[in-house]
């Protein structure tokens, strides 16, 4: 099949909207909408430095390639990377070998943190004793803390993750179905600034997980497809394959889940508005006395 934009020949179909897309074309495409998705989650006058979450993984990737071509032309501000090193051993050490190439390649400065410097233990080995909470609850919890520690030290002004289409209609639809009215009015991207807390968007929100697979191929961006070896243990999966099965039923289903959550944001925020966040005793933010982090370490402290 030819582009509808041109003569070449298609390098994907998008199947959401009819059109067939030449590599030229899919790249601008994709380029595009990341772009009017930064626009849309935040007003970056006045801002100095954005800190990307970068695992190493192809979304991470997309997200720190894309904001980095963006912003690069702004000597006003700049963009650097974060990488948490979580402890998993075979996994981790070659993410991380991706996440340095492809700063390398940028030229972006790029701050490692690890779960053994701030926890003093590395994933595998919280891994071995979770409770019935699972490895994915902790890992998630401590690799925020991670980030958010790493980006206000560094001076950022926001903190960009690598949250694709698809992992955010997966996580629309968790709360939704967990009756987690609360959390789902928490969801980035954020716009109210917290007193110790990085704001966090989302620039390839509006990306399908296909999508940004092939933009990572076809910009030959080093990354890592490597899967951790505790996903199948997460919940995420069940509704990973949800949403993938009404997505191949129901075209547009996922942007329909994200368009649904972005109509009622507003009245979330109402109805859950933004607590007031006072420090843990680990330095961190929190509404709670403690911190979630420090609540598991302690949980975990109790079960050895």
């Amino acid at each position: 099949m030819q582009c509808i934009k041109c003569s070449k020949e298609a390098v994907e179909y998008i199947r959401y909207n009819g059109s067939h897309l030449c590599e030229e074309h899919f790249l601008e495409y994709v380029e595009r909408r990341v772009k009017k998705e930064i626009r849309q989650q935040v007003d970056l006058d006045g801002k100095s430095k954005v800190a990307v979450a970068l695992s190493g993984g192809k979304d991470s990737s997309v997200a720190l390639y894309i904001l980095h071509q963006a912003l690069k032309q702004r000597r006003d501000l700049d963009v650097v990377a974060i990488t948490v090193d979580e402890g998993i051993a075979g996994y981790r050490p070659r993410t991380m070998e991706k996440a340095r190439e492809l700063t390398d390649m940028l030229g972006v400065e790029h701050h490692f943190i690890s779960f053994q410097d701030e926890v003093g233990k590395t994933m595998d080995e919280i891994a071995k004793d979770t409770g019935r909470k699972g490895p994915c609850t902790y890992c998630g919890v401590i690799r925020r803390r991670c980030m958010n520690k790493v980006a206000r030290d560094v001076g950022a002004d926001v903190l960009a993750t690598g949250l694709n289409l698809d992992d955010t209609a997966q996580s629309i639809l968790m709360n939704f179905t967990r009756g987690d009215v609360e959390r789902l009015a928490r969801l980035g991207p954020h716009q109210k600034v917290q007193p110790g807390l990085i704001p966090r968007i989302q620039p390839i929100r509006s990306i399908p997980e296909k999508e940004s697979y092939l933009f990572a191929m076809l910009r030959h961006l080093p990354f890592s497809d490597d899967e951790c070896p505790y996903a199948d243990l997460a919940l995420r999966n069940e509704y990973r394959s949800i949403v993938d099965g009404l997505e191949a039923k129901h075209t547009g289903t996922k942007f329909a889940i994200v368009a649904s959550y972005d109509a009622i944001r507003p009245a979330l925020a109402e109805i859950y508005p933004q607590a007031e966040l006072q420090l843990c005793e680990c330095g961190e933010p929190t509404c709670n006395p403690r911190c979630m982090a420090c609540e598991l370490l302690e949980e975990l402290r109790k079960r050895v």
